[in-house]
């Protein structure tokens, strides 16, 4: 197994780069970056103004002006050149500065990161915690009223967008028209840290109430729909029908025998969805409530032409990936023993 994890770290390189290398030769052709957008802000400006002679100067701005501004973003320098810096920077996991915010890349995600924690935690949490509970029952129930009407509204949540909920909750209970039950803004009140930690736990939980609703409902479905069918692929093998020949009780059947096996699917996607919930987060939720997450951060980053903040994000986020996929397949091997890597298999 030793050799197998070498192996898959050694191929996380080659991965890695692929990725840098393509993402940073798109990048090369995407107009309007940063300087390009400076000048267009500097002529809006000055037509704003109502200044003629000063927006006519405008269009052509001095060369000494643009290649200043070339070099203080290091677009003085030829692509390749840039590219190998950047290699180097992030081997040294120097994610660089952003052009916007004027902030090491590194802080930026930081502050970010309570954000998408509190979406991504409490949605897996609670994701899990209801839903394999409820894909046993409807396993167990295949057929009935229970398993039909649960099922319809499972994927009714699912069929509907996590932001067009997120309107609808607003418009019922966060002051849109009728209600106004729940905060509209921040994960908590301006005067938080003056709280008893009683009520800080309150209001924290106040404010994240109708988001983590809106980013739960979409996860319910794939979540409850997989334990389901994988509990009734696994109920229908010859081994359980065996063990229930032997007199086994259903109960023992279902948690000794079926419950093991059906677990590998979940748990082997386990890191994966842990992970993933906390970048996965809806631009579009944390637009709708105020929340400046990296999701928020991540589209500003792109319309901006941020290339620091998007290219030290993905390096960081693909890196964890990879990462969770290898921590995934050896999951494997911890939930069923008889899996073998490498020459180990043969």
């Amino acid at each position: 197994m030793l050799s197998y994890i070498l192996k898959r770290l050694l191929l996380m390189l080659p991965t890695l780069l692929g990725v840098l290398t393509v993402t940073f030769i798109v990048i090369q052709f995407v107009p309007g970056g940063p300087v390009e957008q400076i000048m267009a802000e500097a002529q809006a400006a000055q037509k704003g103004g109502g200044d003629t002679e000063g927006y006519r100067a405008s269009r052509d701005i001095d060369k000494k002006q643009v290649e200043a501004l070339k070099k203080l973003y290091g677009f003085d320098k030829p692509a390749h050149v840039r590219y190998f810096e950047m290699l180097a920077s992030f081997a040294r996991f120097d994610l660089g500065t952003s052009f916007l915010h004027n902030k090491d890349v590194w802080t930026l995600i930081k502050e970010k990161l309570p954000v998408s924690i509190s979406l991504g935690l409490w949605s897996f949490l609670l994701s899990y915690l209801v839903s394999i509970p409820l894909g046993v029952a409807k396993a167990v129930r295949e057929g009935t009223r229970f398993d039909f009407f649960t099922s319809l509204l499972v994927l009714l949540g699912y069929a509907i967008p996590g932001f067009v909920l997120g309107v609808l909750l607003i418009v019922l209970f966060a002051g849109g028209t009728y209600l106004d039950w729940f905060p509209l803004r921040g994960i908590v009140s301006d005067n938080w840290s003056e709280l008893p930690w009683p009520a800080r736990i309150s209001d924290y939980i106040w404010h994240m109430s109708l988001p983590v609703v809106c980013v739960l409902v979409h996860a319910f479905a794939v979540t409850t729909m997989l334990t389901k069918n994988t509990f009734i692929e696994e109920m229908r093998k010859q081994y359980v029908l065996v063990a229930r020949a032997k007199g086994l009780s259903p109960r023992r059947v279902l948690y000794k025998h079926i419950f093991r096996n059906a677990l590998l699917p979940l748990v082997t996607g386990f890191p994966a969805a842990f992970v993933g919930a906390f970048f996965a987060a809806s631009v579009l939720i944390e637009t709708l409530f105020s929340l400046d997450g990296l999701g928020l951060l991540g589209y500003e980053s792109v319309v901006r032409r941020d290339y620091p903040v998007v290219l030290g994000s993905l390096y960081l986020f693909t890196l964890i990936g990879l990462v969770v996929k290898l921590v995934a397949d050896l999951l494997y091997l911890l939930v069923d023993p008889r899996v073998q890597f490498g020459s180990a298999a043969k």
